[in-house]
């Protein structure tokens, strides 16, 4: 069993958050690697549904979302139905039809932002990806090529601002730092939250990683 398949199963243990559901955020600076963690932790709970910010945010709300997170997601999924969003085209600039997103056992927010103090109350737990912001920020824009730098210019502005009036760090159940291969997860600074904590100081060992 790798660390992901542990990780995995531990959170298949954590008490369900928001009605059936356990809500698992992945937080963190944009560039620091939330998607592909979050698309490897779905692979390791047999494809648990993974909602992505970037589908709730505009361009004119980059982080004036919570209204259609608690509206078209948090409600749905708490009373134990789908939900249905209307994912946005960055493209188009509009958005586009609904999208389900079932109320399975695991579902992942990974995004921006995913821990802000609305949404920790339906959260099972808070990760958050373990890399300082001018190191994410430069993987993000070599990521998206210089036709983005304008919107990155814009965009650091804005999460820098987000972070400052509403941490997700400070409330983290796990820190993550990627590794060249797999990962390493250590207690978060809200580690006393006793049965949010998905890891162990046995499992930060190199010898269980």
């Amino acid at each position: 069993m790798n660390d992901l398949d542990r990780v995995a199963a531990r959170l298949l243990r954590l008490p369900p958050s928001c009605g059936p559901v356990r809500l698992v955020a992945v937080d963190g600076h944009a560039g620091s690697g939330k998607s592909t963690l979050a698309a490897r932790l779905s692979a390791a709970l047999d494809g648990a549904p993974v909602l992505h910010l970037d589908d709730l945010a505009t361009h004119a709300e980059l982080f004036a979302w919570t209204s259609r997170m608690l509206g078209q997601v948090i409600g749905p999924l708490s009373r134990g139905e789908t939900a249905l969003y209307h994912p946005y085209d960055w493209s188009l600039r509009v958005f586009g039809p609904p999208r389900e997103l079932p109320p399975a056992p695991v579902v992942l927010v990974e995004g921006v932002g995913a821990g802000r103090r609305e949404l920790r109350p339906f959260l099972a737990a808070l990760l958050w990806m373990e890399r300082g912001p001018e190191e994410s920020w430069a993987r993000g824009r070599r990521r998206d090529g210089p036709a983005l730098s304008s919107f990155w210019d814009g965009w650091t502005v804005a999460e820098t601002r987000h972070f400052a009036a509403d941490p997700s760090r400070p409330f983290a159940d796990t820190l993550v730092r990627e590794r060249a291969e797999g990962y390493e997860w250590l207690p978060g600074p809200s580690v006393a939250a006793g049965p949010h904590q998905i890891i162990t100081q046995r499992d930060d060992s190199p010898a269980a990683n």
